[in-house]
């Protein structure tokens, strides 16, 4: 696309995001907070994923007052099922910010907004442009297929070349009087059209800007990073005092969290065996053998927690569903 083209592309995006846009809780509104909540949910996790927690979640925590009062524990528990709990921690230490050094006011500047806790690039381009509808670049998965469809461009778009480019090009692009329907539709065209394995191009509405020769063969990526299969031996040990469980230290992926205590092979090989259980994180995919101890020594960090306490004990997933499958 040349560039005597930019603002007919802008344009374009705009019309089309006015008649066929989506309906989406975070679309109607413009208040920084939940615009904030909205964009940390969506980190990692699937729209219809986020569409069923958003809404119970900002009514628990509608202000960035009401999550800065609320503990650590309850903020993790809030958050099960969402994963990839160091954003809930990001977006506690970004309301207390707010409440200490903004008077409970969602900054408006963009260096203010910039040095709250956990606010990336992207994570500023959205609030300025959703919340404030200034001009701001964004760019995420979608955004970046779509630019290297556009412009066939394949320069691999996780490499450093790749996405300094594509910020360059969303900041010349964005459009300068309605950046929030623009960015919306931009990465919205990447979710329904623009999609990864089956671009419906007739469909576009930016085709005539589109140079792709062979969609399908782009955004180009670097090589993956090989899956790590890896193997946990866990204990079940439930007695009158509750359910011993590991409290997860500082530095841990999973801190502040309660997972069922971890052992070595040979520690575990006379107990009864419960279930295996399967699943991946990140690089890794993990099986979990999990084994009924009618005694057991509690290790450092390990302790009872009373069976009425465990619906409000924050877990990861995983650990959540042992626990409802096998708690009597």
């Amino acid at each position: 696309m040349q560039e005597e083209h930019f603002s007919d592309f802008s344009q374009a995006l705009v019309d089309w995001f006015k008649t066929c846009g989506k309906d989406y809780p975070w679309r109607r509104t413009t208040d920084p907070w939940a615009i904030l909540v909205s964009e940390i949910m969506l980190q990692q996790t699937t729209i219809p994923t986020v569409l069923g927690r958003y809404e119970a979640w900002m009514a628990q925590f509608p202000t960035p007052a009401a999550l800065a009062a609320a503990d650590e524990q309850t903020a993790l528990r809030s958050w099960e099922g969402l994963g990839y709990y160091r954003r809930v921690r990001a977006l506690r230490a970004a309301a207390i910010a707010i409440e200490e050094q903004h008077r409970g006011v969602f900054p408006t500047s963009e260096e203010a907004i910039r040095a709250l806790p956990g606010i990336g690039d992207y994570t500023v381009g959205a609030l300025l442009s959703f919340a404030y509808n200034r001009p701001a670049p964004l760019v995420d998965a979608n955004v970046s297929r779509v630019f290297a469809r556009v412009f066939n461009d394949t320069t691999p778009v996780d490499s450093p070349t790749g996405r300094k480019r594509h910020w360059q090009l969303a900041a010349r692009l964005v459009h300068p009087t309605n950046p929030r329907a623009y960015n919306s539709a931009l990465m919205e065209l990447g979710q329904t059209i623009c999609t990864t394995a089956s671009p419906t191009c007739l469909l576009c509405p930016v085709r005539v800007f589109c140079t792709a020769t062979k969609p399908e063969s782009l955004p180009v990526k670097l090589p993956k990073k090989e899956i790590t299969a890896i193997e946990h031996f866990d204990i079940w040990h439930q007695t009158e005092q509750g359910l011993l469980m590991e409290l997860q230290p500082d530095g841990k992926r999973h801190e502040g969290m309660y997972r069922l205590p971890r052992r070595e092979p040979q520690d575990v090989t006379k107990l009864p065996h419960l279930c295996d259980q399967k699943y991946t994180v990140t690089r890794y995919k993990v099986t979990r053998h999990l084994y009924r101890a009618e005694a057991a020594t509690p290790h450092p960090g390990e302790q009872f927690i009373p069976l009425e306490e465990l619906a409000s004990t924050p877990m990861a997933s995983p650990d959540r569903k042992l626990v409802n499958r096998f708690l009597s």
